[in-house]
């Protein structure tokens, strides 16, 4: 079935708002309801992820887009942190904190989101070169790669923030608080550096057409709101190892830092090489994060 057809821009918007409260529906239902089948949450919050996923890859193989899965990254960490809360009943300072920047995090990627979003109809480049080269197989990259695999490290880079609602009465000495301030302004730094990265982006690319963006921030590195993106989810650590030191939690930051190095810098590396004549000297010229 083809779902093609064209939508404005706005109409658009609406449908992925309706699909993600569908999706967050589900989700919440069959948290709910297997509370007496799963007995630690946390496991059911990621229980629940998932099918929440599989409902939006289901709506991406509806309208053959699977940009709608696009959102997902930046809607369900602050939300889920949020109703988190509400949940444990749990305020505390680390919470809070918390709160605060996940909620400015997901503002500005989202933010970015609905400025580049161009429709239900469009599909983001990366989608189209996987179901245009590998059309035997790509419902099952689709599935698992292109949908569960994000959700899974992002789950993961959570943990630590969640594990954070554990902590009823923390016991703060100076160096918690120390660490605590340090991961909660690497968070909003992160958010900020790719705030002023996206308007520099916009705003050259409207000006400068087909070239390659070299001022400001993109001027100290090929990749400003990767490495800001990164850099969020090892504050998010920060915050968690400030009361409960190091121990396996890192490894959802580290997933992160792997899931950009590895798949999404190399991607975008090879299409600006393609695509952009100057690309190859300002790769030389500048470091691939900032």
């Amino acid at each position: 079935m083809r779902m093609k057809r064209a939508y404005s821009k706005w109409c658009s918007v609406a449908l992925i708002a309706a699909i993600y409260t569908l999706a967050g529906v589900a989700g919440w239902l069959l948290f709910e309801s297997t509370n007496s089948l799963i007995t630690n949450p946390l496991t059911r919050l990621f229980v629940a992820d998932v099918l929440a996923t599989i409902v939006v890859w289901a709506f991406g193989l509806l309208y053959e887009n699977v940009s709608v899965y696009d959102p997902y990254w930046s809607v369900f960490p602050p939300i889920a942190f949020l109703l988190w809360a509400f949940y444990t009943g749990v305020w505390s300072l680390p919470v809070i904190l918390l709160l605060v920047a996940s909620l400015y995090w997901g503002w500005r990627l989202t933010r970015n989101w609905a400025i580049t979003f161009k429709g239900i109809a469009h599909e983001d480049w990366r989608y189209t070169k996987y179901r245009d080269r590998h059309p035997l197989v790509f419902h099952t990259i689709n599935l698992f790669g292109l949908n569960m695999m994000p959700t899974l490290v992002v789950f993961a880079a959570m943990l630590p923030g969640l594990k954070l609602f554990e902590i009823i009465n923390p016991k703060f000495e100076i160096i918690n608080y120390c660490l605590l301030a340090i991961g909660f302004l690497l968070c909003l730094a992160s958010a900020t550096i790719q705030l002023i990265a996206d308007k520099q982006s916009h705003d050259f690319r409207a000006a400068h057409p087909g070239q390659v963006c070299n001022v400001g921030l993109w001027k100290h590195g090929r990749h400003p709101n990767y490495f800001g993106e990164i850099q969020f989810w090892w504050g998010i650590w920060i915050m968690y190892a400030s009361l409960n030191g190091f121990d396996m939690y890192i490894g959802g930051a580290i997933a992160m830092t792997a899931l950009f190095l590895g798949i999404s810098i190399p991607l975008m590396e090879k299409r600006q090489l393609a695509n952009k004549p100057g690309y190859a000297d300002y790769r030389k010229q500048t470091r691939i994060l900032i």
